[in-house]
């Protein structure tokens, strides 16, 4: 029998017209004369809300949260036209139940953590099957358990047996006989399986591929297809790299390793399975179900040496052991990685020396918090000296015959100029080369070598469309039913302005009161300061003025600018934050009656007079940082910024001791931060801090308010923003709350645009030229800043082009962009940067003696 596994992932089967996507789908494999096995996730989002009212009832108060459960799948049973209720009371009695038990003896045990996750299957699974029969598709539902039983694992704890088993995949001809006498579509679970005594075990990570593929194998399936939100796997993450490329075609070991580097679109364990059997997988855009996909099987595409991919994995863990006694020690190795099996730790990459052992762990295969890592260091200290270095990166580059293309290879490894690399990792099966570096340095190391490196001919086996070619159509029409961005309509006015100044800064006033009225909206904030260092333009800074924002400046010289544009200014709406300066910046502001901010103690130790009566606020480090790239990260122990909380004792000395009173607190975690939660814990932290000194009023959260970079992405909530920072305050007291946002006010509002000088091409690859480069816009040069770019001249037609658009800076990383899709250029064509009003000509330089663009505002 000609079976055919499809597996559905959780955004796949949470709609009414993906179902309808999936009812086709069933129907055209049924054509092809296969046998359909449906396999598929809870509904997207159900199985966080899962784990979320377990430990609700563990508080003893899920009502709300099973509530919720309730009412979405109602509501898709709805939408498919079912009768949610009847379909699911059994179900959803029995859930109740589980979570009553939970509240009853306050704790959820393995054995029933699986019982409840299970739910989040089951329930979807039955409305799948029902809608299916009532598409007239003769559709069975089966139980997943039935099938699947669990390898039992000597030594396994009971939370790993119940929450990460494993099954057999191998040909099983009583499942085939058993499914074949079954009529019609048979539809299943993911995720799911038994153990031994017909208890529910959970597959782990990435289950519900796995499902799929322990079918796929038992079965014999002719082909397994994993169905999901994305076109298939890429070069890179898409999200980082628009340019990254689908990868058409892969081996199974490719795919394996790209999935094992940090590829999120397939998990490792599901092509083990298919590969024994060697079953085709094909990975397949539920929303374009005629879109190409990948194709994992035992043809690679292509044999040639090359690199198809550039991954990373954050969160490492890096141990070195060394000593000079391993040397030529029989045994040292079999000692040293006993103690790491001892305590069920898996290790990734392994590097080697004379009198060096370092390896890495990976937190998705470990459990691993504070007391495991000391346990670790004191067994290992009876062997070696022992060295832990927490939150590194590892940046893997995946093909095949990677050796045989070293030399190809090495002109890449110039990206690493600057980054220090902890550990280099060849492996043995010749399919990767991995380097382990400092956290935040990998995005950019990405974006850089996935430049250098994935550089395939148009026509290519192995390569597909970049995601730019992919979405292209999706982000058109995202954009025909949002807001266009204020440069369209403008469109006149920009190629006028370029046409006279060739390149430009072009900054519009109503964009930036806009987002002044968008923080000043904010019910929750008591008063918003303008991070004066994002644009210093003057009129910019007007605008601000006009808008009631106040106004944070870092230099004598943004200060002095602030004062003469506005002399009559309450001296109360400026804050100085200068960072290792001298000490008569901090006497200027001082004498100006401004804030002023300390950063760290020297000045307390060494200037305490200067600051003899003077009311300050103290920058933090709340030990951890956020932002798009490490460059604007201002937290953590690798940022310059703030003063540490364990410097806090003696910070309350030096204040005593000098008679100065803190009136303020302020942290600022980082730049494009996106997530609406993050200045609610900045203000929390503050806000415990606060009552250890009992003179605080303020507390400044800082900036770093994101803004949408690439295609896909969505905006900063502000909503949700003020909503935590309501929650907030209803603990923190009487404290003010300031925000200090910068990029956000104006990067949206300002563009670049430059004109066309000439095009070249070298081979498949094209270069787009333009009047200015790093000089105006050197963000993509220094952070690898993603800037979307459009060519003016030719806006809304048709791109049909790949290019690398570059300045004249005799600099190789003059490049303002890479691989952008954008409409055939010509010399004289205006290409528009977008979102450059912050950071940009306050950023620029006279290199090679070049002008920087003008600024202009409209």
């Amino acid at each position: 029998m000609r079976w055919v596994v499809l597996k559905f992932g959780g955004t796949s089967v949470a709609t009414a017209p993906n179902w309808a996507i999936i009812r086709d789908l069933v129907r055209a494999r049924l054509d092809e004369g296969l046998r359909p096995m449906v396999v598929h996730s809870a509904v997207g989002g159900i199985s966080n809300k899962l784990v979320q009212v377990m430990q609700a009832a563990v508080a003893g108060d899920y009502v709300d949260l099973l509530h919720d459960i309730v009412e979405r799948h109602r509501s898709l049973a709805s939408d498919l036209g079912l009768d949610g209720d009847a379909l699911l009371r059994d179900n959803l009695t029995e859930l109740e139940q589980l979570l009553a038990g939970v509240r009853l003896v306050r704790e959820v045990s393995p054995r029933v953590h699986a019982k409840v996750m299970a739910m989040g299957e089951l329930l979807a699974t039955t409305l799948g099957a029902a809608y299916l029969q009532s598409q007239g598709i003769d559709a069975h539902w089966h139980d997943a358990r039935a099938s699947l039983c669990c390898v039992e694992r000597s030594g396994a704890s009971e939370r790993a047996a119940f929450l990460s088993a494993t099954c057999e995949a191998n040909p099983d001809a009583h499942l085939q006989a058993e499914l074949g006498a079954i009529d019609g579509v048979v539809l299943t679970q993911g995720f799911i399986a038994r153990n031994s005594h017909g208890e529910t075990v959970l597959l782990g990570r990435g289950g519900s591929d796995t499902s799929a593929a322990y079918f796929a194998g038992r079965l014999e399936a002719e082909r397994l297809e994993i169905w999901t939100d994305v076109h298939g796997m890429f070069s890179a993450d898409p999200r980082a790299v628009p340019s990254a490329r689908l990868l058409k075609a892969l081996r199974y070991e490719e795919a394996q390793e790209i999935a094992s580097t940090g590829g999120s679109v397939l998990h490792p364990r599901a092509i083990s399975p298919v590969r024994r059997g060697g079953i085709p997988l094909w990975i397949r855009y539920t929303a374009r179900p005629d879109a190409e996909g990948t194709l994992i099987s035992q043809d690679s595409g292509d044999d040639a040496p090359r690199v198809k991919a550039i991954s990373s994995r954050a969160g490492i863990t890096l141990v070195s052991m060394e000593t000079l006694g391993m040397w030529q020690q029989v045994g040292f190795l079999a000692e040293a990685f006993k103690v790491f099996s001892d305590l069920g730790l898996s290790i990734d990459l392994v590097s080697t020396s004379e009198s060096n052992v370092t390896v890495t762990l990976d937190p998705n295969a470990n459990s691993m918090d504070a007391t495991m890592l000391e346990r670790l260091e004191q067994n290992l200290a009876r062997l070696c000296r022992v060295r832990i270095l927490q939150d590194v990166s590892v940046v893997s580059l995946v093909g095949q015959k990677i050796r045989a293309m070293l030399h190809e290879i090495g002109p890449a490894l110039e990206a690493f100029q600057e980054n220090h690399i902890h550990l280099l990792s060849q492996a043995a099966s010749d399919l990767n080369l991995s380097f382990v570096v400092d956290a935040g340095q990998a995005a950019r190391l990405v974006q850089t070598l996935h430049a250098i490196l994935i550089r395939p001919p148009s026509l290519d086996a192995v390569f597909g469309e970049t995601w730019e070619e992919l979405t292209r159509d999706e982000s058109e029409s995202e954009l025909a039913v949002g807001d266009m961005p204020w440069w369209a309509d403008r469109r006149d006015e920009l190629l006028a302005i370029a046409a006279e100044r060739q390149s430009a800064y072009v900054y519009s006033r109503d964009a930036v009161a806009a987002a002044v009225a968008r923080l000043r909206a904010l019910k929750s904030v008591d008063r918003v300061f303008y991070a004066t260092k994002a644009n210093s333009n003057r009129e910019i800074l007007q605008v601000v003025y006009a808008g009631g924002m106040n106004f944070e400046v870092v230099s004598p010289g943004e200060l002095q600018l602030v004062l003469e544009l506005f002399p009559d200014i309450d001296r109360e709406r400026i804050l100085f934050t200068p960072n290792f300066a001298p000490r008569e910046e901090y006497e200027l502001g001082l004498q100006a009656g401004v804030w002023v901010t300390l950063d760290n103690l020297h000045p307390l130790r060494h200037w305490g007079e200067s600051f003899a009566g003077k009311k300050v606020f103290l920058r933090l480090d709340t030990g951890q940082g956020r932002g798009h790239h490490e460059h604007v990260k201002t937290a953590g122990v690798h940022s310059k910024f703030g003063i540490p909380l364990f410097e806090l004792d003696e910070a309350r000395e030096l204040l005593a001791a000098c008679g100065a009173e803190v009136v303020g607190l302020h942290a600022h975690t980082g730049s494009g931060i996106l997530q609406a939660d993050n200045w609610e814990e900045i203000a929390t932290t503050l806000g415990g801090i606060a009552r250890q000194f009992g003179t605080v009023r303020y507390l400044d959260i800082g900036g770093g308010l994101g803004i949408p970079e690439k295609p896909g992405q969505q905006p900063l909530d502000m909503a949700a923003l003020d909503a935590s920072l309501a929650a907030a305050r209803e603990h923190l007291g009487d404290y003010e709350i300031w925000l200090e946002p910068g990029r956000y006010v104006v990067a949206q509002a300002g563009v670049l645009v430059a004109t066309v000088t000439q095009v070249k091409g070298k081979g498949d690859v094209r270069y787009v030229g333009i009047s200015t480069g790093m000089n105006s816009l050197i963000r993509p040069a220094l952070y690898g800043a993603y800037h979307e770019i459009a060519n003016l001249t030719h806006y809304g037609e048709p791109a049909t082009e790949i290019v690398n658009v570059v300045g004249p800076i005799c600099e190789t990383g003059d490049r303002i962009g890479s691989d952008r899709l954008l409409p055939p250029a010509g010399e004289g064509d205006v290409l528009l940067i977008a979102n450059a009003g912050a950071y940009g000509f306050v950023m620029s330089s006279r290199y090679n003696l070049r002008e920087p663009a003008v600024e202009v505002m409209i």
